[in-house]
């Protein structure tokens, strides 16, 4: 009966040491997997982080100032590591106005090579914004090689904003002089208005899209 005892205590001994081995052999590969997702996401947290750089977009003209003494805009781009995100606010809009965006080359006549990017509807308050994907950096460009409009690798670094509806600005008298309404072809119809916003504070080869890098 001791025999039987002892072999029975022995047998209980052996199986409780097994358990408690295979459960610190669990908790051992449980650490070492958690350690290598932390080492993972350690890699990626050393990262370059996004950066930001924040504009402002004043108005294009004394006639603009003049007409729409409260006309501003705010652009934020954020970089990412593919492409950029840019958000645009305007205010000091007429109320329930649309308006379109444009990458462009030079802030003023003549623009030069332009991009369309966004509409931009001011809601009843004046304000409105939109928010756009793309490339907005120091690495903005335009190529044609040939077909019908031949030019070589050309950066845009500004930003302009035009009102959708010729009429607008020239009821709001933002066209001092003019008889008729003038068009311009900033919208998809290419029959715009005038200019309302740019980045003309910044050197014409040195718009605010020159100065984001990712």
């Amino acid at each position: 009966m001791t025999e039987t005892r002892h072999s029975k205590l022995s047998g209980r001994l052996v199986r409780r040491a097994l358990a408690v081995t295979a459960a610190a052999g669990a908790v051992a590969l449980a650490a070492g997997l958690t350690a290598a997702a932390g080492t993972t996401g350690g890699g990626g947290a050393h990262a370059r982080a996004a950066q930001t750089f924040s504009f402002q977009l004043k108005p294009s003209s004394p006639a603009i100032s003049a007409c729409l003494p409260n006309a501003s805009g705010r652009v934020t781009i954020t970089t990412g590591r593919l492409n950029d995100i840019m958000k645009v606010t305007v205010s000091g809009m007429p109320a329930r106005a649309g308006f379109d965006l444009f990458v462009i080359q030079q802030p003023t006549a003549p623009f030069g090579v332009s991009w369309y990017q966004s509409d931009v509807q001011a809601g009843a308050t004046g304000r409105g914004s939109a928010t756009v994907q793309g490339i907005f950096d120091a690495e903005t460009f335009s190529v044609s090689p040939g077909g019908t409009v031949t030019f070589p690798p050309t950066h845009q670094f500004h930003l302009g904003l035009w009102f959708d509806n010729p009429q607008t600005p020239f009821n709001l008298g933002c066209e001092p002089g003019a008889t008729t309404p003038i068009v311009t072809p900033f919208n998809g119809e290419q029959h715009a208005g005038i200019q309302v916003l740019n980045t003309a504070q910044f050197p014409v080869n040195k718009g605010p899209l020159s100065r984001v890098h990712r």
